[in-house]
């Protein structure tokens, strides 16, 4: 049995937002080489809390988006700990699109309690940015896969996690909103997280055995091993004629 089976939703809620899962940009550069940092979305800005560009991983040429929290304090307060603006969903898509033009896959790291819920957010398009974002990741034609990796928190992580497969970290979660959240809702109480974190289903076993998610990644993470995993399951979805992939994808979703 798996450390994560062992563990209580509320123990695998607080390693997935440990300090060890903040920053991002270590990780990028363990799983990809040559990692080039292109920034803003051609319209309103650059948003720190989504970092986008190209890599080589293993030699093979993808496109690789992640959230960003960051570890100090000015890092956390620019991205709003790690809550994207509609500008950086908006980066998030302009790189996909190039990835589709370029043929190359798209790997997604996503770390995040949700979208920023801020008023110039809001008043930016956030919720418009996220539907446009899962709308162009449904029907984009090159390989897609998402990796969460701490939180995956509401639409600010399905903007990122509407791909060909979904896999997490056995450290992880991956929610409609916060347990703190549903125990505010259901109970007027938000100490009853923990009970909320047992009755919402939000880990990794729970997510597999519900097939919302493809595959469960041990941690301590192998990084050669996923980097392994990611290029074989990249080689079997480029063996894919575009139409074939969107409409599999397509069927992955409609089955929810």
């Amino acid at each position: 049995m798996s450390e994560e089976n062992d563990l209580k939703a509320v123990e695998i809620v607080k390693a997935a937002r440990g300090d060890e899962k903040t920053d991002s940009r270590s990780f990028i550069n363990q799983l990809v080489s040559d990692f080039h940092e292109f920034h803003g979305d051609r319209n309103s800005g650059d948003d720190p809390a989504i970092i986008g560009g190209v890599g080589f991983l293993l030699g093979y040429p993808v496109t690789l988006i992640s959230t960003q929290k960051g570890h100090e304090v000015k890092d956390r307060l620019a991205t709003h700990f790690g809550s994207p603006e509609p500008w950086g969903y908006r980066k998030a898509v302009r790189l996909m699109k190039q990835a589709e033009l370029f043929h190359r896959p798209v790997i997604n790291l996503i770390n995040t309690p949700g979208a920023f819920p801020g008023a110039d957010a809001e008043k930016g398009g956030q919720g418009e940015a996220i539907a446009d974002s899962i709308a162009k990741m449904m029907d984009l034609k090159t390989p897609i896969i998402s990796l969460i990796f701490g939180e995956g928190g509401s639409g600010g992580a399905l903007a990122l996690a509407s791909s060909d497969q979904v896999w997490m970290t056995e450290k992880s979660e991956y929610s409609i909103l916060s347990p703190e959240g549903f125990a505010s809702i259901l109970w007027k109480d938000s100490a009853k997280a923990p009970q909320a974190a047992e009755i919402m289903g939000l880990t990794p076993h729970d997510l597999l055995n519900a097939k919302v998610v493809e595959k469960i990644i041990p941690e301590p993470l192998d990084i050669a091993s996923l980097q392994r995993d990611l290029f074989l399951k990249f080689k079997e979805l480029c063996s894919l004629h575009a139409e074939d992939l969107v409409t599999l994808r397509y069927q992955r979703f409609r089955k929810f």
